[in-house]
């Protein structure tokens, strides 16, 4: 699988430990940067991955940062991108059967090496489930215009 990940400053450690995890099960990936624990701003990392999956360069992405709140935001601002946070394998695996997630984020100061990887052999190995999920998900990149806006 192709898989691209990017990080901020706070999550550069954790970036390079997935990345070789990731490329030890032999995956194909695009590390996205940082390459340096100088600081950053975690939105330019979130819509860079995020553009990479929205058009199809990459099929699944990595986002971290110190909490993972950030990055996830940034990357779910892009409409093709679902981003799921999580800092377990159960919702993980549940990101990708019920929202057809195609990207996991993480926060490097709240989940440490071994539960991470964990989240992400769950998301990475879990289909989605299509079926009722998939009335739903199409409303994730199509929201209702609001007549008061």
């Amino acid at each position: 699988m192709r898989i691209a990940i990017a990080s901020d400053h706070a999550a550069i450690g954790l970036k390079a430990e997935l990345r070789e995890y990731l490329i030890e099960m032999g995956h194909e990936v695009a590390d996205l940067g940082p390459d340096s624990a100088d600081s950053v701003d975690y939105p330019d990392f979130g819509y860079k991955l995020a553009s990479v999956v929205a058009d199809g360069t990459a099929e699944r992405g990595v986002a971290l940062c110190g909490s993972g709140i950030g990055i996830s935001m940034a990357v779910n601002r892009n409409p093709a991108c679902r981003c799921a946070l999580v800092s377990e394998p159960l919702s993980a695996a549940l990101s990708r059967e019920h929202n057809d997630a195609n990207v996991i984020a993480m926060g490097a100061r709240l989940t440490g090496l071994d539960m991470a990887k964990a989240c992400l052999d769950a998301f990475l190995a879990t289909d989605f489930g299509g079926d009722r999920h998939v009335r739903r998900v199409g409303k994730l990149s199509n929201p209702p215009v609001s007549e008061n806006a």
